[in-house]
């Protein structure tokens, strides 16, 4: 196989923590006996991910439509911080929390899945990183790649959201045309309009897939409990096999010793009349007084 960079990323930062590295160092030797000392290089220093950025990589992986539902999220809240005030922004601050909140869950319910449970405290980072993504389109751009090492240095967001503050003032400026003021109204209007759309929408689309999460969940229970309850049955009726093997070897061997002891009697009876008539027909040649009872005696044991 071809090795690129871009190729190889994907693969390692889609595999679990304790993966990586191994991984990691037997791409970087197959780049190296490829010739391509440039390559095993660049591959040698990609870090392994921690728990957070691993938990929230495999949102960007295995959500992609929630994924994009926050960072559209994250352009409007943006756009709505730089021209609206704090009232309006409280109202898509606590769409975020929200949001957030149940994302943050829903990696942590991922990670689980992927055979690698994680704690509070892992969750707490996933929050600190998705708040970071709503607020920095640095941070957006770095986290939608999927290959998001750790979680950001410093906490970011909407302080002024969050105090309930106006925006910061800017320097005055020339007061604009009564037309272009109208139209910057319309334009701030539509955009929070839109800010707003897309919130609900992102909350919507959650809930649809905490729902459907919720159902597969239960079907998994479901099915695992079918499947215990099976696996019980098969083994009571593994034990009545053996059972019923042990009842049919013990009844097959009496049956054989019942035959045996059938024909051994048979035999005995066969020489018992042997004896009975080689006795008669030698009482018949001596003649005698016991002639007839010695007949008698022939006709019984015939």
């Amino acid at each position: 196989m071809d090795l690129d960079l871009e190729t190889v990323s994907d693969e390692l930062y889609a595999l679990k923590p304790e993966d990586f590295t191994a991984a990691r160092d037997a791409r970087a030797a197959e780049a190296c006996r490829a010739g391509d000392r440039t390559l095993a290089g660049k591959i040698s220093k990609l870090r392994r991910p921690s728990l957070s950025a691993w938990a929230s990589n495999l949102l960007v992986r295995e959500q992609p439509e929630e994924t994009d539902a926050l960072l559209r999220l994250g352009e409007g809240l943006r756009q709505a911080h730089r021209d609206l005030d704090g009232a309006q922004l409280r109202e898509l601050s606590r769409r975020q929390h929200a949001l957030i909140n149940a994302l943050s869950r829903q990696a942590r319910q991922l990670a689980s899945q992927a055979g690698h449970p994680v704690g509070e405290g892992v969750q707490r980072e996933v929050e600190t990183i998705l708040h970071a993504v709503l607020a920095d389109p640095d941070a957006a751009r770095e986290w939608a790649g999927g290959r998001l090492v750790k979680a950001f240095d410093q906490a970011v967001g909407f302080p002024q959201a969050a105090d309930g503050a106006r925006p910061r003032p800017r320097e005055p400026a020339p007061a604009p045309p009564a037309r272009d003021r109208s139209r910057a109204g319309e334009e701030q209007r539509r955009r929070l309009e839109q800010a707003r759309q897309q919130a609900e929408e992102a909350e919507r689309d959650l809930t649809a897939r905490q729902e459907e999460a919720a159902a597969a969940d239960r079907q998994a229970r479901d099915t695992q409990a079918r499947a215990d309850e099976l696996e019980q049955r098969l083994t009571e009726l593994a034990d009545e096999i053996k059972r019923l093997e042990s009842e049919h070897h013990e009844a097959e061997s009496a049956a054989r010793k019942a035959r045996e002891q059938a024909r051994a009697t048979d035999r005995q009876a066969r020489e018992a009349r042997r004896r009975a008539e080689s006795a008669a027909d030698q009482v018949k040649r001596l003649g005698g007084p016991e002639r007839g009872r010695t007949r008698d005696t022939k006709r019984k044991v015939r």
